[in-house]
């Protein structure tokens, strides 16, 4: 048996405190010694950091500077105006030891020690010094809150502590938070919110200012007034609790709403109205690329805007000087690129935007919108052509009865009618429906959509009736199409078949000197006879086609129209709320685009109203051609290259062939002999050149095929009389469809009224004759 006597029991003891001491004792040394190295690596206090405005400079292509944002947004208060009861609501929420600890709340650390350890939710240590530290030097996210980061925080603290007193440090505090809405400092949100100053304001509303800056977003006011009523009553209960204002105050300013006193927002802007747009796209890709935020960051943004002609865009949407636009109200968005390197060059989203509002809705980068048979380019040729499915501009397509894969509903053209055999340069000049369809069929909807990718658009599936139309709902921007997505999607058959990223900044200098410069961002979307194929077939949309309004004079370009439609439902509420009807002012709708480029810019716009319900007629379906004409005539003069033939293709009559595919292949459509053309595209007649001037019509983008559905595939045009339905049908459960309506596409007339008469033409395959649309 072990005795162990009371001497002994003494000495572990004595043993165990020992070890105990020596470790804390070591533990506190080295803690010293970290924090010691971290403090001799602490940036040096200044006092230009804790007041710094760090607003950024925006500058232009060509190094002009555009504005300055930041600089007009920040109203700095003087120690001697900030109102008592302001300082006792920051205090009170934020930290109630502000004027007895020196910089280090040692009672608050340890108590939010405590606090996180035994309760679910976690509380914050921070001093108001070390708050403010943190604004003036470091990164507020939270992932940056390193050991290092908080010793820093805690030495610059006590080294402002003795050198500034109490009433400066607190107001470098108030000048220097975020208020939410681009507004720093309190005396600015005061001015903004209230249009007041900071001794006028209210209890109630002072207390809703000291507790914003913890969650400026979350808070706001005009935004989630019932968070901003929780987080300012909590302000007020702290402030009774503390004794630093009475009951009667307290009841008086938990009953006020919290929007009493608030005005409408009224932004002061350090820029040009014409710049808005395209400014709130700079600072997005400011955000996406550096975490930086603009108005407080010191930076330096070099610009790919062309500031000339972005004014010029601006004046043509608000002005009558250019175009004839049926009312005020009508909407404009549309894109320009440089298609050699995807800057965006210049963006406009609206007409007659609000002045008072900064960095608005940007309808240029929503996709929203439909935009209907423009398209038919990359959804259907354009994958037809590259998949190897199509091997020529000059193949057969048959335009006649079709039904959606695996379906009753039938497909109709604009006019309901069908016109047989053509190429599929005729079909895409004419934009009809069936031969687009028909070729997003040949490609397949899997290679159609890997396709679409390679050019920046999504779809959560693609779906038939994509052959036609965005088919779009949602202005998220991930899915559909939008007119920076069309513009830099075409600029790839501008540039021979490389899609670029949108690009709006190309160098950006920070406030430590330090710079970053950005490089295009490029990939292979397709095949360089693809795109030339493409831009040979869409010249041919201005020249005869449905897009004669954007032609300009002889310079080479190209491009496709794309209108939508109403389906009956909505026609019929039209007419009862305006009196519209398609019989008296003809064809009505949504949405009216243009996509054109030359051989160095791209250019996608589109029209209508923010009430899809309002439409589009008569004058108003040219808008989007006319605006396009417009600003490609100003930016380029009226002149560019012509696109170069690359290898591996040939020209025989006018149409285009991959190198290896003979020119009199049976699957190549063949024109009558006694043709009476007097254009140089041989494989149209008179009729079909007459026809380029018809209307066209977009599918609603209510008739919806899941692209899980297994469609027969496109029969080959060698073969003889079968009907489409035949051709083209397969088992019902074998594709969805969310409706039972007729689908029709249409594009408006663009040039000339429709001529009488009908030409006919003998497909060289099977030798029926079919009747050629002679609009």
């Amino acid at each position: 048996m072990i005795i162990i006597n009371s001497k002994s029991i003494i000495k572990i003891f004595k043993y165990a405190i020992g070890a105990i001491l020596s470790v804390i004792i070591l533990a506190v040394v080295l803690g010293g010694l970290l924090f010691a190295f971290y403090a001799i690596t602490a940036p040096s206090l200044s006092e230009d950091k804790l007041r710094a405005v760090n607003s950024s400079l925006v500058f232009d292509s060509q190094g002009n500077q555009i504005a300055d944002l930041g600089a007009e947004q920040r109203e700095s208060v003087t120690a001697d105006s900030i109102p008592v009861n302001l300082v006792n609501a920051i205090t009170s929420i934020e930290d109630r030891r502000f004027f007895e600890h020196r910089g280090i709340d040692i009672f608050r650390i340890l108590g939010s020690a405590v606090h996180n350890l035994t309760s679910n939710t976690t509380q914050g240590g921070s001093t108001l010094d070390q708050q403010l530290i943190k604004l003036a030097y470091f990164s507020t996210d939270e992932k940056d809150q390193t050991i290092k980061r908080k010793a820093q925080e805690a030495w610059l603290s006590l080294q402002m502590e003795r050198k500034y007193t109490k009433q400066e440090i607190l107001t470098f505090y108030i000048n220097k938070v975020y208020m939410g809405n681009g507004y720093y400092g309190m005396r600015t949100a005061a001015k903004n919110y209230y249009g007041k100053d900071l001794p006028e304001l209210s209890i109630a509303q002072l207390a809703l200012l000291a507790g914003i800056p913890q969650a400026p977003s979350q808070y706001d006011p005009y935004t989630n007034a019932e968070a901003a009523k929780g987080r300012r009553d909590t302000v007020l209960a702290q402030m009774y609790n503390y004794g630093r204002i009475s009951e009667k105050d307290y009841q008086e300013a938990v009953a006020t709403p919290v929007e009493d006193g608030l005005q409408a927002l009224q932004k002061k802007i350090s820029y040009e109205k014409y710049l808005d747009n395209y400014l709130k796209q700079v600072i997005q890709e400011i955000q996406d690329k550096t975490g930086k935020d603009i108005f407080t960051s010191g930076l330096k943004v070099y610009t790919n805007v062309n500031a000339d002609l972005q004014r010029y865009l601006w004046d043509v949407y608000n002005t009558y000087d250019y175009i004839a636009y049926p009312d005020d109200q009508m909407q404009v968005a549309s894109t320009i690129m440089d298609v050699t390197n995807g800057q965006v060059i210049a963006q406009l989203g609206a007409r007659n935007q609000d002045e008072s509002i900064s960095f608005g809705t940007n309808q240029a980068v929503l996709t929203d919108r439909d935009w209907a048979s423009t398209m038919k380019p990359i959804t259907d040729y354009a994958p037809a052509l590259d998949t190897g499915a199509y091997t020529s501009t000059a193949q057969a397509t048959n335009d006649s009865v079709y039904f959606w894969p695996g379906t009753d509903i039938q497909v109709y053209n604009w006019d309901r009618q069908y016109y047989g055999w053509m190429t599929i340069q005729t079909a895409l000049m004419q934009s009809r429906n069936i031969p687009a369809i028909r070729a997003l069929e040949a490609a397949g909807l899997d290679q159609a959509l890997k396709f679409l990718n390679g050019l920046g658009i999504d779809y959560p599936e693609l779906l038939y009736s994509n052959a036609i139309s965005s088919n779009t709902s949602v202005a998220d921007q991930k899915y559909g199409a939008s007119s920076e997505k069309m513009a830099a999607a075409y600029a790839a058959f501008a540039n021979g078949g490389t899609y670029y990223k949108p690009q709006y900044v190309n160098k950006i200098e920070f406030n430590d000197g330090s710079v970053k410069t950005y490089k295009p961002e490029g990939n292979r979307a397709m095949k360089e006879t693809t795109a030339y194929m493409m831009t040979d077939m869409l010249k041919t949309v201005l020249s005869y086609g449905t897009g004669t309004e954007a032609a300009i004079g002889y310079m080479p370009q190209a491009g496709k129209t794309g209108t939508s439609n109403y389906s009956d439902e909505e026609l019929d509420i039209i007419a009862a709320e305006t009196g519209l009807y398609t019989q008296n002012v003809g064809t009505i709708a949504p949405d009216s685009n243009f996509v054109g480029y030359t051989s160095q810019y791209s250019m996608a716009v589109w029209t209508g109203y923010k009430n899809r319900l309002t439409p589009l007629y008569g004058n108003g379906l040219k808008i989007a051609a006319q605006v396009y004409r417009t600003a490609m005539s100003y930016l380029t003069g009226g002149y560019s290259d012509d696109w170069e033939m690359p290898a591996g293709m040939y020209r025989s009559g006018g149409m285009l062939y991959l190198d290896g595919y003979n020119s009199n292949n049976k699957n190549y459509y063949t024109p009558p002999k006694a043709s009476r053309s007097n254009h140089s595209q041989p494989t149209t007649s008179s009729s079909e050149a007459k026809s380029s001037s018809s209307q066209e019509k977009t599918s609603s983008s209510d008739n919806k095929v899941s692209a899980s559905a297994s469609s027969s595939a496109l029969e080959s045009s060698t073969e003889t009389s079968i009907s489409s339905k035949e051709t083209t049908e397969t088992p019902a459960s074998s594709a969805k469809l969310d409706t039972d309506e007729e689908t029709t596409d249409f594009d408006p007339i663009y040039s000339s009224t429709p001529a009488t008469g009908t030409g006919e033409a003998v497909n060289s395959i099977s030798g029926n004759t079919s009747v050629i649309d002679s609009d």
